[in-house]
Parts: structure tokens; C-alpha cells; sequence
């Protein structure tokens, strides 16, 4: 069974990554990114929790994905949307860089999409991810 408060930060994550998604679309508004910004870290808090979220940006490895991405959230608040969005994107890449192959992974079995995940071209892109961390013993782990 889910929990409300994993249910809440699910539905908040989408929407920090709509807004996000509407912050590009009309020429990086800042307002717009910044409030996608809090959306996504609160949702991403509520859905996994307080202290896992503490653990997952405190840890010494990510440092530089994690001064990146809170660097962007900072030039983002100062009105320096495009450079801050950059500078968020390095972040996210190397924070979550090890989750896209395992998210890879399993879009390959839905329905619609599934096929164009199993292309070799997609899948050699997606396995370029998280190389260096995302192994544990010789198998892919969540970066959470």
C-alpha cells in the first residue's frame, strides 16, 4: 500500500516538473522554473522521505552534482534562468545519472513505448549512465 504523503510528493513531483517544463517553454521564466524548483525538491522530500532525501544530498561521491544543482536553483532565483537550467542539468545528470538506465529498464516493458527502449542504439545510450557508482557488486542499484 502507498502512503499518502508518497501519493502527495508523487503528485508534486510531476507538477515541479510541469511547471519546470513551462519555465523553458516561455524563454526560461524564472518565476516559473524557481516554482518548479520548490515543487520538485518538496515532492521528491515527501515521496521519499526527510532523512533519505538528507542522505541522498549529503553524500561526499555527489558532491559536485550536488553543489550544481542547488548553484542552478540559486542563479534561477536570481534571475539568471538559462545559465541556472544548465547548471541544474549537469546536476541532475550526475545525481540521477545512475537511475536512467534502471528507469530505461523498465519502460521496456510497457506497452507503447517498450519497443523503442529495446533499440541496441537506446539502450547503449541509456547504459553510458552511471557507470562509475551505480554498480554494487556487479549489479545496478537505485541511487536512492
Amino acid at each position: 500500500m502507498v502512503s499518502d504523503n508518497t501519493k502527495i510528493g508523487t503528485g508534486l513531483l510531476f507538477l515541479g516538473c510541469v511547471f519546470l517544463f513551462l519555465g523553458i517553454i516561455f524563454l526560461f521564466d524564472s518565476a516559473l522554473l524557481a516554482l518548479g524548483d520548490f515543487l520538485f525538491l518538496t515532492g521528491l522530500t515527501m515521496t521519499i522521505g526527510v532523512s533519505r532525501t538528507m542522505r541522498f544530498f549529503s553524500r561526499k561521491d555527489r558532491i559536485r552534482g550536488i553543489v550544481a544543482f542547488f548553484g542552478g536553483i540559486l542563479l534561477v532565483l536570481c534571475k539568471w534562468g538559462l545559465v541556472g537550467m544548465i547548471l541544474q542539468l549537469y546536476g541532475i545528470v550526475y545525481l540521477f545519472g545512475q537511475f536512467f538506465p534502471i528507469a530505461a529498464q523498465s519502460l521496456r516493458d510497457a506497452p507503447l513505448i517498450g519497443s523503442v527502449f529495446q533499440r541496441p542504439s537506446v539502450e547503449r545510450f541509456f547504459s553510458t549512465f552511471g557507470t562509475s557508482s551505480a554498480k554494487v557488486g556487479g549489479q545496478r542499484v537505485s541511487p536512492v
